[in-house]
């Protein structure tokens, strides 16, 4: 973590640290992260109804254990965790034990089923679904100066920025493997290697299992030569300003993420592939069904705009899953 020097300047991870999880931080404001941007959660109960399904089919390779775990990281107000738990079948609820992990209190009229923890537990047997926890993951950013050297960059309260020392040492190395930066003033990169540690420990919490993140996503191939450091506010996007009052996320690099746990097995896919293999498909009732049963189409018709948006290329489609299967095989296999 970089101190807090003379003027408050700061590395951008230590910035957003204070600024999301800090005594005032935005994730401890009572609306929660959905009064200012809206998640796969929250568009439609169709999500939480596919991530009911892949439980459904760990629980099936595991054997039906007689507790299976489901943890929801990054819990934010608990949404995501209380959908799957009202879309399992009686007889697969009836085992869950339901963690939600989350630094933020835990809200009022959360199922008193449901523990509410700063940390995952350890030895799960089940599930853990990260649905945008890794975007919110502080890191540090580095950018080229006019003499082509990789440097911090540091920030103040009010979002002003200036380049501090260089970059050395892990972060640096980071950097070369997995998003080197040509000679170009002003060329930036976000170094994930605090995403990378924090997935990994994550992963390491399964005994057996599958771990799963959600976000959004680039590749060695495709980094974006300027960042992804952003804002957002009220359901719109911002300049990032670590002072609290808005969202601050970067796109996350789940290439890297899936090479740090150093297990077989890590698959990368688009969300419009997993739903679609968990049965959100998008398609348009047939028309038959608006004569024999109107009120049935119309719910049929809605569900399909749900999960066309889900999966919509150009938006949520295009999230990435990371999936990390421990001690069982890839249940999302076709």
């Amino acid at each position: 973590m970089t101190a807090v020097t003379e003027g408050g300047w700061r590395g951008w991870g230590a910035a957003a640290r204070a600024a999301l999880y800090g005594p005032d931080g935005f994730y401890r404001r009572p609306e929660g992260p959905a009064g200012h941007f809206r998640t796969s959660v929250h568009a439609s109960p169709l999500f939480a109804g596919a991530v009911a399904r892949l439980l459904c089919r760990v629980d099936e390779v595991l054997g039906r254990p007689a507790v299976l775990d489901f943890v929801d990281m990054g819990a934010g107000r608990g949404e995501l965790v209380t959908g799957v738990l009202a879309a399992l079948p009686a007889g697969v609820a009836a085992r869950v034990r339901a963690y939600a992990v989350e630094l933020a209190g835990r809200p009022g009229g959360l199922d008193r089923g449901i523990e509410w923890r700063t940390e995952p537990p350890e030895g799960i047997t089940g599930l853990l679904f990260a649905n945008e926890w890794l975007d919110n993951v502080p890191l540090e950013v580095a950018e080229v100066d006019p003499a082509g050297a990789l440097r911090r960059v540091l920030v103040r309260k009010d979002g002003t920025e200036r380049l501090g020392a260089p970059v050395t040492g892990p972060e640096a190395e980071w950097l070369a493997r997995w998003w080197p930066l040509p000679g170009g003033e002003g060329l930036r990169a976000e170094i994930g290697l605090p995403r990378d540690l924090a997935w990994a420990a994550a992963v390491g919490t399964l005994e057996r299992g599958l771990a799963v993140a959600v976000d959004y996503a680039h590749s060695a191939d495709a980094r974006p030569p300027f960042g992804t450091l952003t804002g957002f506010r009220e359901g719109r996007e911002t300049t990032p300003v670590p002072d609290g009052s808005c969202d601050i996320t970067a796109h996350v690099a789940l290439d890297s993420c899936a090479a740090a746990c150093a297990l077989p097995g890590a698959r990368l896919l688009p969300q419009r592939a997993a739903l679609r293999s968990l049965g959100l498909t998008g398609a348009r009732p047939p028309l038959t069904l608006a004569s024999a049963d109107p009120a049935g189409y119309v719910r049929a018709l809605a569900g399909a705009s749900q999960a066309a948006e889900l999966t919509a290329t150009g938006g949520l489609g295009d999230f990435g899953w990371l999936l990390q299967p421990v001690g069982i095989p890839d249940v999302l296999a076709d």
